[in-house]
């Protein structure tokens, strides 16, 4: 593996909090390495933070900002500097959302500037762009593979939006010019000298002044965590092994709940968390999680050395014995700081005195049928997994709609030890499984897919089953209908469904056939309550996974009729069965069978009277698609049987879909 070796290195806002510990380990182990540091000494950099290399003769500081372009081209001459690593820039997200021009003019004009000074000088032979994890978006709670180096940038908030923006002007100038440009995108990292706006710092301080931990929302939210000072090493094997034009995750596997980061830090200061921890109003918008995969950089051979609970005890032990780092940062520690950002000072925007609110406000619609669940006693308590998944979300509201204690699991189906732990901690009386994966954006993606296919769908589901039984719990196992296709046996239009003891017939994608092996599989658990899911169709006609969203949204729709499953209906009779104690296997859907037409001639009288669509053959849709599709009646008589008041498919349409949305 060739290797690079810099002279005279350039490093932007290393007063700040990583580059500083990146400055200093390069200045230390490599005497023979001039290190220049530009920073213009914003609110969150503080010289102290160099003060391990403020003796050594190769450091030099100079107080200036990257967005002065006459500066950077004076520095890049006169100190002769042949690589940049590229740290500065704002960071904070809450701040984004109060400031956003600010972030602007910082991450995106002033990498511009440092890019236009490297084309213009023409002596740079290392452009190291440091990016962040959040230019990815948000990972789907159940995704088992993480966000590789060549995955779609999807940012959702005005901080990972400049920070994407500049990535695309760094690899513009790769391109243009021949800037010899690597790009990291790290996940969180923690440790000494963090300026206290972030999570775990502003977490310590409040600890050691008594006061609570705000958690914003419900801290459900899935971070991962590096120390410091293996994210510097990271960035030392980078600049010397990572290959130009490359990107690199600078990650962890290692994930936690926000709530268990605030519950950890309680607990080594010998707090009570359920007194010492307040859920306060969530951001606009706040991603649910941010997940790598950071093989890449492993093949460098970096790897991460510091264990969550090593690394925190040292950096409350850090700030411990230095609480005037920072000076006065009370302002830093309210639930929801606003930074005015001015070089040299810190202020910060008053919140008037108000006492954040306590939101756990779910973005989804919530079904409101009461029909079938009826008052459960204390001593129920649900474990459900799939928080990010569209049925997960919304069984999770319905409980905290009627009173019914319930947790979402932390582990990955497929770890068994995880899953024990979940159990262990939570202590549930049912185990709602509602996490697998579908494909993204369908099924197709499976085909590509297909050992992360099997991972979830059919290892993860059977450990699940497999440890719940171990435990002597019922686990409601959300399945599909879609290992089905008609046949002679159960023709099209004839009414004839499959039921519930019908040996699966439809292999036509990966999908369904790691479904159809799983519920064979599951039938030698009488622990497990498998409900085979439908075409899932609810009132959020907005949700991109609903059936009826999906077929508007089509330029060409087949017309055949299919069993469907109204959630809103539905959902709430999945949570009685749990009560109920039912096992087996059920046809978890409406009575009946409905089109795609009738669905969308619904859809044109209730919603849109404009709308139109065009039909295509089965033939026709099979060179647009790269998996087949299963099309099938199920017989839902056991169900009926058990509820009664369960609505045909197209009263239910019309009930629980159509007059809700109704457009007058």
């Amino acid at each position: 593996m060739a290797t690079y070796t810099p002279k005279n290195i350039l490093i932007t806002g290393a007063a700040g909090f990583i580059a500083s510990h990146v400055a200093n380990r390069l200045i230390r182990n490599y005497p023979g390495y001039k290190i220049v540091v530009l920073d213009k000494l914003d609110y969150c950099s503080n010289l102290k933070n160099l003060l391990p290399s403020q003796s050594s003769p190769n450091f030099k500081f100079v107080k200036g900002d990257i967005a002065s372009a006459d500066l950077v081209n004076y520095l890049l001459v006169a100190e002769s500097i042949d690589t940049i690593m590229h740290f500065a820039a704002q960071t904070h997200v809450d701040n984004s959302f109060g400031n956003s021009f600010e972030f602007t003019k910082n991450n995106i004009y002033g990498t511009h500037v440092l890019l236009e000074a490297c084309k213009v000088t023409g002596q740079i032979r290392r452009f190291i762009h440091v990016s962040t994890d959040e230019v990815y978006g948000e990972t789907d709670e159940d995704a088992v593979v993480g966000n590789h180096e060549a995955s779609q940038l999807l940012p959702t908030n005005p901080y990972s939006a400049m920070k994407a923006g500049a990535e695309m002007l760094v690899m513009a100038y790769g391109r243009s010019y021949g800037l010899p440009v690597i790009t990291t995108r790290g996940n969180n990292v923690y440790g000494p000298n963090q300026f206290p706006e972030k999570l775990i710092p502003k977490f310590i301080l409040l600890a050691m002044r008594g006061k609570t931990l705000p958690i914003h929302g419900d801290g459900s939210n899935v971070r991962s965590y590096l120390y410091c000072e293996d994210v510097a090493e990271a960035f030392e094997v980078i600049l010397h092994k990572g290959e130009v034009g490359h990107v690199y995750n600078v990650g962890t596997k290692k994930e936690r709940r926000v709530i268990d980061v605030a519950k950890d830090i309680c607990k080594l200061f010998s707090m009570d968390p359920e007194t010492n921890i307040q859920c306060v109003e969530n951001r606009p918008f706040n991603d649910q999680r941010y997940f790598l995969d950071d093989q890449k950089l492993k093949n460098l051979g970096w790897s991460e050395r510091t264990i969550w609970e090593e690394g925190l005890k040292k950096t409350i032990a850090w700030y411990t014995k230095n609480p005037e780092w920072w000076g006065d940062v009370a302002g830093a520690l309210l639930p929801h700081p606003r930074m005015l950002m001015m070089p040299g000072s810190r202020h910060f925007e008053s919140e008037d005195g108000k006492v954040p609110s306590v939101s756990n406000t779910p973005r989804m619609i919530v079904p409101t049928s009461k029909s079938f669940i009826s008052p459960l006693k204390p001593s129920f308590k649900f474990l459900i997994y799939g928080r990010t998944g569209w049925i997960g979300g919304i069984l999770g509201q319905l409980c905290e709609k009627h009173g019914i204690p319930f947790e979402y699991g932390r582990g990955r189906l497929e770890n068994r030890a995880s899953l024990m732990a979940d159990i262990q901690n939570i202590k549930p009386t049912h185990v709602f499984s509602a996490a697998g994966v579908t494909g993204r954006p369908n099924v197709d993606w499976c085909e590509s897919h297909k050992t992360e296919t099997i991972r979830t769908n059919v290892v993860g589901t059977l450990t699940l089953a497999d440890v719940c039984r171990q435990h002597e719990l019922l686990m409601m196992n959300f399945a599909t209908g879609c290992i089905f296709e008609y046949d002679a046996a159960h023709p099209q239009g004839s009414g004839i469904g499959f039921k519930e003891e019908d040996k699966p017939n439809f292999i036509g994608s990966f999908y369904s056939k790691t479904k159809a092996m799983v519920e064979e599989l599951l039938r030698e658990y009488d622990n497990v309550c498998t409900l085979r899911v439908q075409m899932p169709i609810s009132s959020d006609l907005n949700n991109p996974r609903n059936f009826i969203t999906k077929i508007s949204r089509y330029n060409k729709v087949v017309n055949i009729p299919n069993s469907m499953t109204i959630l809103d209906e539905l959902l709430p009779i999945s949570i009685e069965m749990a009560k109920r104690n039912l096992r087996g296997i059920w046809n978890f859907t409406n009575p009946g069978a409905v089109s795609h037409n009738e669905i969308l001639e619904m859809y044109k009288t209730y919603i849109d009277p404009n709308f139109q669509w065009t039909n295509f053959t089965l033939e026709e849709q099979a060179k647009v698609i790269v998996a087949p599709r299963s099309n099938n009646e199920m017989d839902a008589s056991k169900l009926k049987k058990e509820f009664p008041e369960l609505l045909p498919i197209k009263e239910s349409l019309i009930k629980y879909v159509f007059e809700p949305n109704k457009r007058t």
